[in-house]
């Protein structure tokens, strides 16, 4: 089968880069031919496809800029969606009204959100989005124009079967590689961020954003730090580039910064290392874009312990509740720790505090997290879900939804135009 692959590929610095270099190669050896589309050569996808059709176009679509250039091919070829995130506003608004398209947000919102008053979408578009990219996902048009919706969660596709019920809508589940630091690399690590070798680290891996609960993590850290001096004092590693304007001056403030590293972006194959010098991972979201977090992930294939926000899409997670460290769910071996946002700061320290403390504990989650990721996250069972789904997508129908916006289903003058402004050059 010849599959058409949309994605952003390494170096790109985003988390869907990596999980289709992970993916892509198991797929390559199931016997599929696979063209992959980046931004930098997805322009030739219309002549490869004229010239000899794809059976599946597959599109990796995610809620930020790297995957803007898919936008002109999405409505014109249908195929298999990726959705690594539930909500795809903030990247959709922020392409439309970077390029001056007003009119065209405009429509594409009323649209998505055919029940929302006019207002909603001026609020985004005199720069008030917050919490409205949350409220108002902008994903209508994307699942009703395909042949299939694949998402990382089974909340997540319950939810959308349920508006959508004429979209086939399944789960992938999200995979990610084994973590085997290199020999001595947890010991390297701590020696070159000067942490002592029987400190207690907690880890927080991805971009350092708001959603990451990043202040609460902070606060938590230093009622930590000053209830613990000496060398045996905990510390804490932030691992990834950092889009916090105010972390700086946070730091300068806050009790036991001399005890937070941050590191900035790191090389992929890094990743192991910094999760084999760290003893607890801290996974924290909120908002939400209900994803999936490879990080996540990452941690239980490490064998760490995660702490992770309690939230409608994480429910199925075995946990132990912060608050009263009984399990959430009876019938299964908890395989992390969960905080309540009513109670984020007094749920947090208490997690980060037990853990820390807690020996026994650490490593039975911590093993208990690694059998959960061989059976829900490892790449093998990922790809088994993706060779199923291919097949099913293939012989599907393309979907014909009424009433699409006129720039996302116009002729192709316009997907030309559309491709001349992805690649930076004027149609005359």
């Amino acid at each position: 089968m010849r599959l058409a692959w949309f994605s952003p590929l390494p170096p790109a610095a985003t988390g869907v880069a990596g999980y289709s270099a992970d993916l892509l190669p198991l797929l390559d050896a199931s016997g599929l031919d696979i063209d992959r589309y980046e931004h930098s050569n997805a322009h030739e996808f219309v002549w490869r496809n004229r010239r000899s059709p794809y059976e599946l176009v597959v599109y990796q679509m995610g809620n930020s800029r790297w995957h803007d250039y898919m936008w002109a091919y999405l409505f014109h070829y249908p195929g298999l969606v990726v959705l690594h995130d539930a909500r795809l506003h903030h990247a959709r608004a922020g392409r439309l009204l970077r390029e001056r398209r007003v009119d065209d947000y405009r429509r594409e919102f009323a649209y998505n959100h055919p029940q929302a008053d006019e207002a909603a979408a001026e609020y985004v578009a005199e720069g008030l989005g917050g919490a409205g990219f949350y409220l108002w996902p902008m994903v209508r048009a994307v699942v009703e124009s395909a042949r299939a919706i694949a998402v990382h969660n089974q909340f997540v596709a319950e939810e959308l079967r349920e508006t959508y019920p004429r979209t086939r809508i399944e789960r992938i589940r999200l995979g990610v590689p084994e973590m085997t630091p290199s020999a001595g690399g947890r010991e390297r690590l701590r020696r070159q961020l000067n942490i002592p070798a029987d400190s207690i680290v907690f880890v927080a891996f991805g971009l350092m954003t708001t959603e990451k609960r990043i202040d609460p993590i902070l606060r938590a850290f230093s009622a930590i730090t000053q209830q613990k001096s000496g060398g045996s004092a905990p510390h804490l590693v932030l691992v990834g580039a950092n889009l916090l304007t105010s972390l700086d001056a946070v730091l300068a403030e806050l009790p036991g910064a001399d005890r937070v590293h941050v590191t900035g972006r790191i090389a992929e194959e890094l990743i192991p290392d910094y999760l084999a010098a760290g003893d607890i991972s801290l996974s924290l979201r909120w908002p939400t874009a209900q994803e999936t977090s490879a990080a996540w992930a990452k941690s239980l294939a490490a064998s760490k312990p995660t702490i992770i926000t309690s939230l409608p899409h994480t429910a199925d997670v075995p946990s132990l509740d912060a608050r009263t460290w009984q399990p959430t769910r009876r019938s299964r071996e908890p395989i992390a720790v969960s905080v309540d946002l009513l109670s984020e700061d007094e749920s947090l320290l208490a997690a980060m505090t037990r853990l820390a403390e807690d020996r026994e504990a650490r490593q039975r989650i911590g093993r208990a997290g690694h059998e959960y990721w061989k059976h829900e996250h490892d790449v093998d069972v990922m790809a088994a879900d993706y060779r199923r789904l291919i097949a099913e997508a293939a012989t599907t129908p393309a979907p014909q939804p009424a009433g699409l916006p006129k720039h996302l289903t116009n002729d192709y003058s316009a997907l030309a135009a559309s491709i001349a402004r992805e690649i930076g050059i004027e149609l005359r």
